[in-house]
């Protein structure tokens, strides 16, 4: 059994200049050295969100210290999945990023059938450019797992348990039930699964309780739990971003 004392990362987190967020990456790093932490993501919402930054934010992150309060940091992220399999950044702005998550807004793709779905989450996924797939639980969209886990397998991409998810308050238990389904095949196919907050506040950095306990009822392998080991994560991106040319 996991314990949360034992999770190392969090890379799924917002500040004010997502739009909607309320701290900012001092804050959030403060809070995740708060809670034992060793690296935190911030992965700030891309263009098509309302409220969210320009282009030109992404662009001059390497001015930002990568280390704050004695934890590491990766500056990213959160990309919108557009119609088609496309992604709402250019190549020239994903380059500039240490990482990159990608998923569906219901803001910036229009839902279809869950074949349709499915197959532009498939183009997102064999993507190189994209890290990890997050929320892919039905809170904003439905696919089949029977496709896209092996397919996340294959192209060494990250899926992710989101713990705000779970707190949906119309799809929250759906949520819940598809992430055992995913779970179940992840183990089946051997595919890792890395857990964010998704927090809108310093407060909610490291928060992945609901996600831990559910990793944890399903008995699910601590080796594919990406969480567990800061270092291994980072090897992982780093094996993923050799094959762009990205240091």
């Amino acid at each position: 059994m996991i314990e949360e004392k034992q999770l190392q990362l969090d890379i799924h987190t917002h500040t004010l200049a997502s739009g909607h967020a309320y701290g900012t990456i001092r804050e959030n790093a403060q809070a995740a050295a708060e809670r034992g932490l060793r690296l935190l993501g911030i992965s700030d919402h891309a263009p098509g969100i309302p409220g969210t930054c320009d282009p030109i934010y992404f662009r001059n992150l390497e001015v930002v210290p990568r280390n704050l309060f004695g934890v590491r940091l990766l500056l990213g992220s959160e990309i919108n999945i557009l119609n088609g399999g496309g992604l709402s950044l250019e190549e020239r702005v994903l380059s500039c990023l240490d990482y990159r998550i990608a998923g569906v807004h219901s803001l910036c793709y229009d839902l279809g059938t869950v074949g349709r779905n499915t197959e532009d989450m498939l183009a997102v996924i064999q993507n190189p450019w994209v890290d990890a797939i997050v929320h892919p639980d039905a809170r904003a969209v439905d696919l089949d797992y029977r496709e896209i886990v092996p397919a996340a397998g294959e192209h060494h991409t990250l899926l992710e348990l989101n713990n705000s998810s779970l707190t949906h308050p119309t799809k929250g238990e759906r949520c819940r039930d598809n992430y055992r389904e995913m779970l179940s095949l992840c183990r089946q196919y051997q595919v890792p699964v890395i857990l964010g907050s998704d927090a809108h506040d310093p407060s909610a950095v490291g928060a992945l309780g609901g996600v831990l306990e559910l990793v944890n009822e399903m008995d699910f392998p601590e080796a594919l739990v990406m969480n567990l080991d800061h270092e291994t994560f980072l090897a992982f991106l780093a094996q993923k971003h050799e094959k762009l040319g990205l240091e």
